[in-house]
């Protein structure tokens, strides 16, 4: 699949991760964190493609025990390692929901939920961190974006959505993610350009993808922390932080559940075939952050290229809340 084309660039800039499988000074740091996300497109008046979205992120030391760790990479030496669980729920629809039939040629209903098991190392001195995490859940109607998206738009009287019944049938959602950053540049502390890179290999996503991250604004350097202070070290960097970021991404995409059905079950009433998925995607987002000790506030907007052929270009907001407990 042409989305290997990106491993190699991420397997190279693993390489110090990897030689540091066995070293036995990296810490779990003692950070409690909970944050929150909610995204949805109606704030650029479109309601179709992605059109909804939350996350529920849980960040505890006492993760460190999960047996899931036996399969996430430790990360470079002298790393702090932060252990979490991520649950994810997306829901997409077609252009047109108020359509009582399928809409050929068009996007599929598709929703789902799953957990994100993972590890986050970092060394702060080497500005570089690795994430590794597994994804368990499933595709499907169970995941509840009918009844959601339903009971939503009769409270703010939208339009029904009528399609949900033709939606992606159920199915496992399974599958492994590495993610690699690293500071490129810097100006003291007004500004840090970081590179990205990550692969996944899944039922539900399989892909590659590099980019860039730039921050600016008066922050704390991005590898000190997850985003707001904790515990000890408050009081070692800036209390009151506000800033914004833009970042961008190309991604080369292998697989796509919520565009072609499941791995396992085949009997999704209709999806996409492989030759109208578009293999090259590109994606950017800006944010702005205010953050003030152990809370942080983000807002941000998403904008993506066509995800197939004859789709749009789409975008969405998104509100995220962070705190440090």
């Amino acid at each position: 699949m042409r989305f290997l084309l990106s491993l190699p660039v991420l397997l190279a800039l693993m390489a110090p991760a990897a030689r540091a499988q066995s070293v036995p000074d990296s810490l779990t740091s003692p950070d409690r964190i909970i944050q929150y996300t909610f995204a949805n497109d109606a704030f650029f008046r479109t309601d179709y493609y992605f059109t909804q979205g939350m996350t529920l992120n849980v960040v505890l030391p006492a993760l460190r025990k999960s047996p899931v760790n036996k399969i996430l990479l430790p990360g470079p030496a002298n790393a702090t390692r932060h252990h979490g669980v991520k649950l994810h729920y997306d829901g997409f629809t077609p252009l047109r929901i108020q359509d009582d039939t399928i809409r050929r040629g068009d996007r599929p209903y598709a929703s789902y939920i799953y957990a994100a098991l993972y590890r986050i190392s970092t060394n702060e001195a080497r500005r570089q961190r690795l994430t590794s995490g597994l994804d368990v859940g499933f595709i499907g109607p169970a995941a509840g974006a009918k009844g959601f998206q339903t009971t939503v738009h009769r409270l703010i009287d939208a339009p029904t959505p009528r399609g949900w019944d033709f939606q992606v049938r159920h199915d496992l959602v399974l599958g492994y993610r590495v993610g690699y950053e690293r500071q490129l540049l810097a100006a003291g502390r007004a500004a840090e350009l970081i590179g990205t890179t990550q692969a996944s290999l899944g039922t539900l996503s399989t892909f590659g993808a590099v980019g860039l991250l730039l921050r600016v604004g008066k922050m704390n350097p991005y590898f000190r922390n997850l985003g707001v202070e904790t515990g000890s070290a408050r009081g070692f960097g800036q209390k009151l932080q506000l800033y914004a970021t833009g970042q961008a991404e190309g991604r080369l995409v292998g697989y796509n559940a919520t565009l072609q059905g499941g791995v396992f079950n085949r009997s999704s009433p209709y999806t996409l075939p492989a030759r109208q998925i578009s293999r090259a995607v590109g994606q950017a987002t800006a944010s702005l952050v205010a953050a003030y000790g152990g809370v942080s506030f983000r807002t941000s907007a998403t904008w993506i290229t066509p995800e197939f052929k004859g789709s749009r270009n789409h975008a969405w907001v998104q509100f995220g809340l962070n705190v440090a407990f």
